[in-house]
Parts: structure tokens; C-alpha cells; sequence
């Protein structure tokens, strides 16, 4: 009978319920600390767009502002203080006066599209004009001076993402 029994089991190969209870618990330890890496793998990957989008539309009010300065957007309402009016205006383009030679008029846009914010995955975007107060999440309207995300969560460092 024991020969019986020891032949059982070599031909049932399989795991007994300990090593299975083993093999998950590994398993589940495993999962459980590769989740928080994914997270803040994705965190720190939209934190990476945001940076690029805000770097982006800064750079083209910079631009409009710098061409508005040296006069080549032709007149431009004073309140203003030769910012743009909305995003829209650095999309859509303004005509630029002066042009060399024969071309007269061109249109130049300062941005193909307005870029979407990596947390609120829409491209509205909280703007600041140059009268409005630096912490201030309403805008006045007069211009745009800067832009800002307008969602809610923070940073690892505890800083708000409205805030850079």
C-alpha cells in the first residue's frame, strides 16, 4: 500500500494548497509595490507635459509681447500692454505690418493649437493678466500675462500645479 501511494504522487504531479497560499502571497507582495511605482511613474509623466505646455504658450505670449514691443503687429489697443487678448489670438495669428520687400501683409501664429493640460486633459487653461494679482485663479480679462493649470492636485513637493 505505501508503494501504491508514492506512485500516486509522482504521477499526480500538481501544488499542494501551502504552496499555493506561498506562491500568492508572493504574488500579491509583488503587485503591491509595483502599483505606487506605476503611479508615480504616471505622475511624474504628466508633470513632464504640463512643464512642456506651460513652457509652450509662455513662450509664444513672449513672442507676441516682443513683436508687439518692436512695433510689427501694427497698432495695438494700449490697455492692453501689448500682450495678447486671449489664446485664440496666438492660434488664429495677427497680420504683422512692415513686411520685406513686395510681400507687404503676413499673418503669423505664434501657436498651432492651444496645448491640452496633461491633468485636466482639456485645453482650458487658468489665465492671469498683468492687473491681476499673482495668487489670483480669476482672471480680469484686460490680457494674458501668464497661464496656469487649473486642477486641484499637488506636486510631490507639496506645491500646487496652478502654482508653476
Amino acid at each position: 500500500m505505501f508503494g501504491v501511494s508514492a506512485e500516486r504522487r509522482r504521477i499526480q504531479r500538481g501544488m499542494t494548497l501551502v504552496e499555493l497560499i506561498v506562491a500568492f502571497t508572493i504574488l500579491a507582495l509583488l503587485a503591491s509595490m509595483a502599483v505606487p511605482l506605476a503611479r508615480s511613474r504616471v505622475r511624474r509623466e504628466r508633470e513632464k507635459e504640463l512643464r512642456i505646455a506651460l513652457r509652450e504658450i509662455h513662450t509664444a505670449i513672449d513672442k507676441y509681447k516682443d513683436m508687439a514691443d518692436e512695433g510689427k503687429l501694427g497698432q495695438l489697443n494700449a490697455a492692453k500692454e501689448n500682450y495678447p487678448e486671449s489664446l485664440e489670438v496666438l492660434v488664429e495669428g495677427v497680420k504683422v505690418t512692415g513686411g520685406q520687400g513686395t510681400e507687404g501683409e503676413k499673418k503669423i501664429r505664434f501657436l498651432r493649437r492651444i496645448p491640452k493640460d496633461p491633468f485636466t486633459k482639456t485645453a482650458d487653461w487658468g489665465m492671469r493678466s498683468t492687473q491681476d494679482d499673482p495668487k489670483s485663479t480669476a482672471w480680469g480679462g484686460q490680457n494674458v500675462f501668464a497661464v496656469f493649470s487649473k486642477t486641484m492636485e499637488k506636486a510631490a513637493d507639496g506645491t500646487p500645479y496652478a502654482e508653476w
